[in-house]
């Protein structure tokens, strides 16, 4: 019977294959799209996951809460592992790590250097290999990093370093010129869906900073991991992390209402308010916002295909009444026009994985990983295609085969059917439906290109044009050739001004601090601190509104601060600031300028209040402002003078302009992904419209040529046919309209600055699929109203 049905089938997708290609065209290309989406989204979250006990496993992290400031991270005090091993009883493994950074040197036989690079490297406690259970090829997570002056490599960089596995065991690694580190083991490779880039592990003897005792000290780059024994949740924990919080925080007087709280592993990647190692975050909002597009591209095909079935269900009448007539069941009908609709939506699942195959390269160029489609790699994807088949089918072909099956035989055989007034508004309806979606999408893609376009426009404050910024090495030796690197840096031509700094003014990375004003303590919010030279306002363009920079000095002289300061401190004249003294970790010093606010952090967040003062301890960058016209020359020769004063570091200079943009490349991504899809769904919409016009022309082939042959002009011909479609992409933007308001209005609340939400993405919205259905629609219906009428009526 399959074999019948198939055959049946077949013959009638052939002959109206003009509709077959308009239906296998739109869910092909639906169908490639969800498939991208899907692959995405699993990968997605995939992060983090493998791990044996990954459902035991959490990470602390750090919160403050004043009266009008709130901040978390990721990192915690040195001394809480210990702390909270002792402390809290439902702990089976604790386990510190900490990221830095710094030159590897792999020398030969005669002591010269045969491999230098600059590497990030992580310095951890024993057991947190034993929490992970990463794989070992050599060494094992008992004993491989226990001792001093040890380090575990990754199967990646042990074979770079050494050639083989085998050959790096036992052989020694220098880092940061003094400290030489013996092989002790290799672990495989960390996956790309990781929050741990791990290739070098130090040992936690080795970390600088492993004796630090105090509990309001805290850094980013420092994680602890716990794996909580077999019964025990996190939720049994919040009453002993709250004595916990007491004792550490709230009895010792620690400022900002500072506590630590538990975090799944499973949540690290979908973190916002906090990082990770890798730096590579998915914010789980749009992952859902992908998965409502991928369902509007399904739901839009599909009802493409509804309104082409059942369009051209009159002409299937007379065979249904027939097959009726010889004894066939309306289920054995409905199985008929279900197997129809299954084997052109396989027909379209192949063109779909051919679609996928071809995008996934763009795909993976666009989110910079490599993502897989092979089956036999991932089941899942499998799983997904072939739900994918069916819930399609079902949806495009249920409906329709309903409907066909239901024709009267005697009226069927006559050839008397007609598609009743309920049926002709349900397709109406499917239009509006599918138009609303299609609308919406263009809303959406308009006011994200915006946004972006202020975001990018938007002036921060400061310059970024012709300004690279690098790190440099800022231990006792190389802080004696700073002052004569500078000297001689400006003397190239091209090279305008030259600062040392601690960072760029717009930077991530966070340092903050409780401070007292003028003799009276602060509690309402702690301040962010930036150390620079007084060269630094000069080099960013950074605006004074009151008093001077502070002097050039190595040593801290003096506060400049921003204007978000001092609306939080309520003061509204900018001189009165002026020789008010701050004290802030036992640094008292005047306040002897107040500059202009500039973003310190990304448009999705505000304003930081903000110090900057000279601290020569804290320069580990440099930034020079270059003459746009001499960039490249005077970078060239900026960095033969680096390697000759700084022979035993590696040189490695980015410009400002290019870390800015990251900040944004989420929202890139995201309008990029609205307006391919918008595209697509735009496509997918008006070619089944011009479907559908089409068979309405064919259907009104005799009823036009009678009303031209009566008089009428092609104009109102053209009008008649064009009319109902007009009005029903009419009523879709008055639904779509409000509807749009509310998502594109929750996706612009996540910026600290954004767009004010106008008439025109509405009204241009509007036009646009207006116009594009009045040129879809009278292209063919303009080709129905000049047809030769004698052709339409020489069988009356």
């Amino acid at each position: 019977m399959f074999k019948l049905n198939l055959k049946i089938a077949w013959r009638n997708l052939w002959k109206n294959r003009g509709y077959t290609l308009i239906n296998i065209l739109g869910l092909s290309i639906a169908m490639a799209s969800c498939i991208l989406i899907f692959i995405f989204i699993r990968y997605q979250l995939s992060f983090d996951e493998g791990y044996k006990n990954q459902d035991r496993i959490y990470r602390f992290t750090t919160h403050w809460k004043y009266s009008s400031f709130e901040d978390d991270t990721q990192g915690v005090p040195i001394p809480l592992s210990a702390a909270a091993k002792n402390d809290l009883a439902g702990i089976e493994k604790i386990a510190t790590i900490s990221m830095d950074n710094g030159i590897i040197q792999v020398k030969d036989q005669n002591g010269a250097d045969r491999i230098k690079t600059e590497e990030v490297v992580h310095y951890a406690e024993p057991e947190f290999f034993e929490i992970f259970e990463m794989g070992w090829l050599n060494g094992s997570p008992e004993t491989v990093i226990t001792e001093p002056n040890t380090v575990a490599l990754s199967a990646e960089t042990a074979k770079s370093f050494f050639g083989t596995i085998e050959n790096a065991i036992g052989k020694i690694i220098v880092f940061r010129k003094k400290t030489s580190l013996k092989v002790t083991g290799v672990f495989k490779d960390m996956p790309k869906n990781s929050s741990f880039p791990l290739k070098i592990m130090i040992s936690y003897q080795n970390f600088p900073q492993k004796d630090n005792k105090s509990w309001d000290s805290v850094s980013s780059q420092t994680e602890c991991y716990i794996l909580l024994k077999n019964g025990v949740t996190a939720a049994a924990l919040k009453e002993p992390l709250r004595l916990f919080n007491k004792k550490y925080y709230q009895d010792k007087k620690i400022e900002g209402n500072q506590t630590n709280a538990l975090q799944a592993l499973k949540d690290i990647h979908f973190s916002e308010k906090q990082g990770n190692f890798a730096e590579l975050y998915a914010v789980k909002s749009e992952l859902y916002g992908l998965g409502v597009i991928g369902l509007f591209l399904i739901v839009t095909a599909c009802i493409n295909f509804i309104n082409l079935t059942t369009a051209q269900s009159i002409n299937r009448s007379k065979e249904v009444g027939v097959r009726k007539v010889l004894g066939g069941k309306r289920k054995q009908l409905i199985v008929q026009f279900l197997t129809e609709t299954f084997t052109i939506t396989l027909i379209a699942l192949i063109f779909a994985c051919i679609l996928t195959e071809l995008a996934l390269p763009q795909m993976e160029s666009l989110f910079k990983t490599q993502i897989s489609f092979s089956i036999f790699e991932h089941p899942v994807i499998f799983a997904f295609l072939i739900v994918l088949v069916v819930i399609v089918s079902l949806l495009a072909g249920f409906y329709p085969a309903l409907i066909i099956s239901g024709f009267s035989p005697a009226l069927a055989i006559k050839n008397k059917i007609t598609v009743n007034s309920g049926n002709m508004s349900l397709r109406k309806v499917l239009v509006v439906i599918q138009f609303s979606i299609t609308i919406i999408l263009i809303i959406g893609t308009l006011i994200i290109l915006e946004q972006m376009n202020y975001v990018h426009q938007k002036p921060l404050g400061f310059k970024t044009d012709a300004i690279a910024i690098m790190n440099v090495p800022n231990d006792s030796i190389a802080q004696t050739k700073h002052k004569n690197f500078k000297e001689r840096v400006l003397q190239i031509n091209g090279v305008q001004s030259f600062s040392y700094c601690q960072r760029p003014p717009l930077s991530n990375e966070m340092s903050t601090t409780n401070f007292s004003y003028n003799g009276q303590q602060n509690e309402d919010f702690e301040i962010r601190r930036s150390s620079a030279d007084a060269d630094y306002f000069k080099v960013f363009d950074l605006k004074l509104i009151a008093g001077k920079v502070f002097l050039t000095s190595d040593t801290v002289n003096g506060y400049v601060v921003n204007e978000t300061f001092l609306k939080k401190m309520n003061i509204s004249n900018p001189q009165e600031v002026i020789g008010k003294i701050i004290n802030q970790n036992e640094t008292k010093m005047p306040i002897v300028g107040v500059v202009k606010d500039f973003n310190d952090r990304s448009l999705q967040q505000s304003i930081s209040a903000l110090i900057i003062y000279p601290q020569k301890d804290a320069y580990y960058k440099f930034a020079i402002k270059m003459d746009q016209a001499q960039l490249m020359p005077a970078m060239k020769e900026v960095g033969a003078l680096w390697n000759s004063t700084f022979p035993n570091e590696i040189y490695k200079a980015q410009f400002v302009s290019d870390a800015v943009s990251r900040y944004y490349q989420s929202e890139k991504i995201m309008a990029i992904l609205f307006r391919v899809f918008a595209g697509v769904i735009i496509f997918i919409s008006f070619t089944g419209l011009f479907g559908l016009i089409s068979f309405v022309a064919t259907q009104r082939t005799k009823e036009v040529a009678i009303r031209k042959v009566l008089g009428a002009s092609t104009f109102e011909l053209v009008k008649m046919l064009n009319g109902s479609f007009l009005l029903m992409v009419f009523m879709a933007n008055l639904i779509a309209w409000p509807l749009a308001y509310l998502l594109v209005s929750k996706w612009l609340s996540g910026f600290a600055y954004r767009i004010e939400l106008g008439i025109w993405p509405f009204a241009l919205a509007f036009l646009i699929s207006m116009l594009i259905t009045l040129i879809t629609v009278s292209i063919r219906s303009y080709k129905a109203a000049v047809a030769n009428t004698i052709d339409a009526l020489k069988y009356e």
